[in-house]
């Protein structure tokens, strides 16, 4: 089971980028993905998730109407398309898979976590 996170890159402020999440090893279709960044010196937080069971999608309220997140299973992929993306959505992004039960932004509910891939909005 693995994840990899690509996409990433250099973009000015009001940019857009799309990120995505390959799965390896297993449907990604039937799972629960979530998106997380983590800038430096902070905490990891918790920014988009998008359930198996019927595509429910959440956003943490930072990236709410700027963001969308989305899957084709055809690709075994779930992508995250940023627009008007901002400074402060620098950071290194992950992808990683639901495990728990607890609440869709708590890093603690996920497992197998791909490898990040680094965005920075910067002019």
């Amino acid at each position: 089971v693995q994840l990899q996170a690509s996409g990433g890159g250099l973009v000015q402020p009001g940019g857009s980028l799309r990120l995505s999440c390959a799965a390896s090893g297993f449907t990604l279709d039937s799972y629960t993905i979530g998106w997380f960044r983590q800038a430096p010196g902070k905490e990891r937080e918790g920014v988009s998730c998008i359930s198996s069971s019927d595509g429910t999608t959440y956003y943490a309220d930072s990236v709410k109407g700027r963001f969308t997140i989305s899957r084709d299973n055809a690709k075994n992929t779930v992508y995250l398309q940023m627009n008007s993306l901002k400074p402060e959505d620098t950071a290194v992004y992950y992808c990683a898979i639901y495990t728990g039960d607890g609440r869709w932004s708590s890093d603690d509910e996920y497992d197998y976590w791909g490898q990040g891939t680094l965005v920075t909005v910067s002019s």
